[in-house]
């Protein structure tokens, strides 16, 4: 392949990841099936890669990606592949179906775009599928990744991803899921897994569960893009402006977050000045936009409420603990979780002091949800710490490292239990 050809192939791909989700949007709403939507859109990518290197990228590439997808699906209407099950399942007539179907898809191809994205949306977080299945579905379909850099991004062998997929797709198709926004009392359980899944991908890339790096900014921008996407076509839904709002002011603290060579650098040792505060003005006025519609109270706008108490902070010691205390109350509330309470416990040390922290966490030792959550030994060993118990520290923090999948996170927290033993540490540092 000359260099030329490359750059191409290079800038079809690129102009493919961003025009794919509205492809099969578009495509989905026709043939009713994701699973066949996303052939018909790789089809047209094949095209592309075939014709564009000859002919130069086209003035608008997005449009003639869709009419190549469109006149594909047209033939396979007219070789009657799908047809023939719907005449078997419905009893029309063939050919009359197979025309009016024709005609279908030949004029509402070109019809608006956002509905159909709005639809996919919900399609690729169906609550039918696995939570795994959801998130990878979601960042194919609609993130435009390949399923290698899925499986990269998720440290999951790529046959295993790549089956994962796969059995998505089966299992909304063979359930006939219908490609639609729901509508009257299945909206807020539907809005709810689509929310879950955009925040878990955000959360993988902010804080990676396991594996090496600390961080996988590329997720957390996916999962942005996916929340802003969903902000426009949902404008009147106040917990997406929330999720949006609690993810802008969080991935503000990106570059502060990791130190020079990737080790992880805590909330309250972050030089703020490294905070984006584009991102941060961003997360408010999402947030405001929840409040004016009401949704002051839901999980996800409490979360950024939280988030924009720390963002409003220009130190460490002007940040307003007692109303994060507050606002953790009121979420546990709503949503009542022993890592709720956790980082209940974390905010009340602050406010009134690390004894007053102490006394919930230990209620939390014996909580058998939290057996194996490293972060449980981590905030007892910060607590300990505090209060100058320093070789308690050291075993929970020991533990904690003991507990975690991730090494940069492991070898923080080892630091952590050596700087106990040392006596230039003091207990509060």
């Amino acid at each position: 392949m000359t260099a030329p050809e490359s750059d191409t192939n290079r800038a079809i791909e690129a102009v493919f990841r961003i025009e794919s989700p509205r492809l099969i949007a578009g495509l989905a709403r026709i043939v009713r099936d994701v699973g066949v939507a996303e052939e018909l859109a790789q089809e047209a990518l094949i095209s592309a890669l075939e014709r564009w290197p000859e002919t130069g990228v086209p003035d608008n590439p997005g449009a003639w990606l869709m009419a190549t997808a469109k006149n594909r699906a047209i033939d396979e209407l007219r070789r009657g592949k799908r047809l023939e099950r719907k005449h078997e399942e419905l009893g029309r007539d063939l050919d009359d179906e197979r025309d009016d179907a024709v005609t279908h898809v030949e004029n509402a191809i070109d019809d608006d775009i956002g509905d159909d994205l709005l639809r996919l949306i919900f399609t690729s977080c169906h609550p039918l599928l696995a939570t795994e299945a959801r998130v990878a579905l979601t960042l194919r379909l609609l993130g435009g990744l390949t399923t290698a850099e899925i499986a990269r991004a998720f440290l999951v062998p790529e046959p295993t991803l790549a089956q994962r997929i796969v059995r998505a797709k089966r299992t909304l198709s063979e359930a006939r899921v219908p490609f639609e926004v729901p509508r009257g009392p299945e909206l807020a359980p539907r809005l709810a897994s689509v929310l879950e899944v955009i925040y878990l991908i955000f959360n993988e890339g902010y804080a990676a569960t396991a594996g090496d790096d600390w961080m996988r900014p590329g997720l957390c921008e996916d999962a942005l893009r996916l929340g802003r996407i969903l902000a426009e076509l949902a404008p009147r839904e106040s917990e997406v402006h929330g999720l949006v709002a609690l993810m802008e002011i969080q991935a503000s603290r990106a570059h502060a977050r990791r130190g020079p060579t990737g080790e992880p650098i805590l909330l309250l040792d972050q030089d703020r000045a490294r905070w984006d505060h584009v991102l941060i003005r961003r997360g408010l006025a999402a947030l405001d936009r929840a409040a004016a519609l009401g949704g002051t109270r839901g999980p996800y706008a409490l979360q950024a409420a939280l988030a924009a108490c720390h963002a409003r902070a220009r130190t460490p010691e002007e940040t307003d603990w007692a109303r994060i205390v507050g606002l953790y109350g009121a979420l546990a509330e709503l949503t009542p979780s022993p890592i709720i309470e956790l980082n209940r416990a974390v905010a009340l040390a602050m406010h009134m002091g690390p004894a007053a922290g102490l006394a919930i966490v230990d209620e939390l030792r014996d909580e058998p949800a939290l057996a194996r959550y490293h972060l449980l030994p981590s905030v007892r060993g910060d607590l300990l710490m505090k209060l100058g118990r320093r070789e308690e520290a050291r075993a929970e923090f020991e533990r904690a490292a003991s507990l975690t999948q991730n090494a940069r996170e492991r070898a923080l927290l080892l630091d952590r239990a050596a700087a106990c033993a040392r006596k230039d540490v003091k207990p509060d540092a």
